[in-house]
């Protein structure tokens, strides 16, 4: 799998893609899909600000840390997480080794194909499931099976690979700011191993650089080998304010930036912008029904309400994706 970019002037775009109405002065747009506006030039002006040395907001590079959430910031996550529909196909493929699965109750439903209907009336549903189709292997093991699925699996109503629904105006965002000596790190609530499995070919981002939700693991022989085994129990949860732990206790260093879509990346918005000097809080509004999705207040996925009426008064940015993006998703296929 190659890596989803379209950055600069390809033979596959058009060079008035390519170039911004800053043409003129002879300079690539770093940000080709975004329109001009406010989220475009807020991030072009905190990107000068802080690289530029006679700059009084300048930050070492060594200081240049981005953060992103993955679902619904990076790639779609509607009308269900692709980790999710990762572990109810792992739920069907087993069930023959599992039988106590036909009488427990959420795998029951599942096997009914009542999908809805496991998930509801229960805020720990998705991680019960993922627990359950995501365990009794080693971490090593795991990784190959994600690796073979993500290689193949389509989105339920595109039809398109989800490594091709992932958002072009955000690889590009990732893109400028590694290339203006950030190190971007995903944070996210998924888990760390899934994403790790595809992370570098698909946003460029290391497994190393991947700070997830993480399951019990133990270091156990198995067939003459030591090896990492996966248990059916959740470890670490990174959501809400997890994520700030977890950025605290991976990377040692309070972000300048960070990205995020929902309400469950709102502490990780309040622990970058409290920080001095200049920040950058980020957040993706769903607002188009008709090249995506429209979501925030009333959605289970991807909720949007607390963090949206914080924006203002905490000076975040917030992207409204149907004006601010030209397009959503990436123009190559794969």
């Amino acid at each position: 799998m190659k890596r989803i970019l379209t950055l600069g002037c390809t033979l596959l775009l058009s060079l008035s893609f390519c170039f911004s109405s800053s043409a003129a002065t002879g300079k690539l747009d770093p940000l080709p899909s975004w329109h001009a506006g406010n989220s475009k030039q807020a991030i072009i002006n905190f990107v000068n600000e802080v690289t530029t040395p006679e700059s009084p907001q300048y930050v070492n590079k060594n200081d240049r840390i981005a953060t992103f959430d993955n679902d619904g910031t990076l790639w779609a996550e509607q009308p269900i997480y692709a980790q999710l529909m990762f572990a109810i196909e792992r739920i069907y493929s087993l069930a023959p080794q599992n039988p106590s699965w036909q009488t427990k109750h959420r795998t029951a439903k599942l096997l009914k194909g009542d999908i809805e209907g496991a998930l509801s009336h229960d805020e720990n549903a998705v991680n019960d499931i993922v627990m359950a189709a995501n365990t009794g292997m080693s971490d090593e093991a795991y990784t190959k099976i994600v690796k073979q699925w993500i290689s193949k699996a389509k989105h339920p109503v595109s039809q398109k690979l989800f490594t091709n629904m992932v958002y072009q105006p955000m690889l590009e965002l990732i893109d400028y700011l590694q290339q203006n000596g950030f190190k971007t790190y995903i944070v996210t609530g998924g888990g760390s191993q899934f994403i790790r499995a595809w992370s570098q070919d698909v946003y460029n981002i290391p497994p190393e650089q991947v700070i997830g939700s993480t399951m019990k693991r133990t270091y156990v022989m198995k067939n003459e080998k030591k090896v990492i085994m996966r248990e059916g129990e959740m470890d670490f949860y990174n959501n809400k304010s997890n994520k700030v732990i977890a950025i605290n206790t991976h990377i040692g260093r309070r972000p300048i930036a960070a990205f995020g879509n929902s309400d469950g990346d709102m502490q990780m918005l309040n622990y970058v912008s409290d920080g001095e000097g200049a920040r950058l809080g980020m957040i993706i509004h769903h607002t188009d029904e008709k090249r995506e999705w429209a979501y925030d207040r009333k959605s289970p996925i991807g909720h949007l309400s607390k963090a949206l009426d914080k924006a203002k008064e905490n000076n975040w940015q917030v992207v409204d994706m149907k004006s601010d993006w030209k397009v959503i998703y990436p123009t190559v296929s794969h």
